[in-house]
């Protein structure tokens, strides 16, 4: 039998990417919704199985995804949509928070046609600028601020909340910052590879002392589908990411000799608000749901200069 799967923003990077390896088992039946504000159906999943199916639709607009559900009744949802991008969601709170109704649609209408388990993919941001480390998903306070961070918080707290009224079960995936070859070039890890492999200049927010941890596509769909198929981090919260930490100007660095390139690195003002200082997860829950080696930095760089110049080619 089926398991009938609705993924939410299936246009945009990860989404598309789970997409893809849910639609590759033809147990799977695949819908994917997305409103295209910022993903690409360049990006959409494509299956030699007659298992996949495209709508544009908002979760946001109630009338735009209640016919749907009601069309497919679905076994699971992925609600992985939402404004991203830390320059676009400073630039519109209003529009961000806007994503609230989207998750509250959703889980009206999960609880209401029989969805057996909602996977929401929140984000490192919850977790503020960072008063302990590495970030554990049950220690560390969500010191959220910011209108994206505070809706991915809020959005845990919906989930939690309609387990305990209405017995909807929940998974929830914070993910860390995530790279590959479907990422906009708006992304840090994208932005940095493509200058670099156009001899142009790197350019880093303040003196490029911040760190974060990079973790490669192929490791967090892996890790987040294992805990799909084997009913793990049900009712439950898990950090999706790497614990390697580097400094953003060690990574521009690493790239620029990874690439070869001749780039040089141009330091601008720091940004006013949303480039926190330090960011590292506690993975160990990760680790058990991935249960293989994790893809190193410079594996996952030199995955996506291929990616790139199969591309050029």
């Amino acid at each position: 039998m089926q398991r009938r799967i609705l993924v939410t923003g299936g246009a945009g990077f990860i989404a598309s990417c789970l997409a893809q390896k849910l639609a590759d088992d033809p147990q799977n039946s695949v819908v994917i919704v997305d409103n295209l504000l910022t993903g690409s159906e360049k990006k959409l999943p494509v299956s030699i199985h007659d298992n996949v199916r495209f709508i544009k639709a908002d979760v946001n607009d109630l009338s735009d995804i209640s016919a749907i559900f009601h069309t497919f009744n679905f076994d699971y949802v992925f609600h992985y949509a939402a404004v991203v991008g830390v320059k676009r969601t400073i630039a519109n709170p209003v529009m961000v928070l806007n994503d609230l109704n989207g998750i509250r649609n959703l889980l009206n209408l999960c609880k209401n046609t029989g969805v057996k388990r909602v996977y929401f993919s929140s984000s490192s941001e919850v977790y503020g600028e960072p008063v302990e480390f590495p970030q554990n998903e049950h220690t560390t306070p969500l010191n959220s601020r910011l209108p994206y961070a505070i809706v991915k918080n809020v959005g845990e707290a919906y989930l939690r909340s309609y387990y305990q009224e209405f017995g909807l079960e929940f998974t929830i995936f914070r993910f860390f910052n995530t790279y590959g070859k479907k990422q906009s070039t708006d992304f840090v890890m994208s932005k940095f590879l493509t200058a670099a492999l156009n001899n142009q200049d790197i350019t880093i927010y303040g003196d490029g002392s911040q760190t974060r941890t990079f973790c490669y596509i192929d490791d967090n769909i892996d890790a987040c589908l294992n805990a799909f198929y084997n009913n793990e981090i049900v009712n439950d919260v898990a950090n999706i990411g790497n614990d390697y930490e580097i400094t953003i100007l060690d990574l521009a660095r690493k790239i620029i000799d990874v690439s070869g390139s001749k780039s040089k690195i141009i330091f601008l003002p720091a940004l006013k608000e949303g480039d926190m200082t330090r960011r590292c997860p506690d993975i160990t829950v990760m680790k058990k749901l991935l249960d293989r080696r994790m893809t190193t930095l410079e594996e996952g760089i030199i995955k996506l200069i291929q990616a790139k110049q199969e591309i050029t080619v």
